[in-house]
């Protein structure tokens, strides 16, 4: 089952900061290419770390707020957040293994 899920600058507090699990956090948007290629990579992982964490999308061309306070200036950024705190954070696409190597590490 994946576990995907859409965040927005009103709800990035609840869904991620207050989170029971880490959550990656994906900073998009509908014209970057990487962020098209890195997509259905993120929705294999969801699933494969169901249960240890979330993965959330926040379109940053609809949500300004919270890419602007984490200075997001490329995308795709993603952020892995634990405990309502940055953990880590990587710029660009990542290839499966790259991700799931990320992950690993912090998890």
């Amino acid at each position: 089952m994946s576990t995907l899920k859409n965040v927005t600058d009103n709800s990035f507090e609840q869904d991620v900061l207050k989170s029971n699990i880490p959550v990656l956090v994906d900073f998009w948007a509908e014209w970057c290419g990487p962020c098209k290629m890195i997509a259905p990579i993120l929705e294999e992982v969801s699933s494969q770390y169901s249960g240890k964490l979330t993965i959330a999308k926040i379109n940053i061309d609809d949500n300004a707020q919270t890419p602007s306070k984490f200075g997001i200036r490329g995308i795709p950024t993603l952020i892995l957040f634990k405990n309502g705190n940055l953990e880590a954070s990587k710029v660009g696409a990542l290839s499966k293994s790259q991700l799931c190597a990320f992950l690993d590490s912090h998890l």
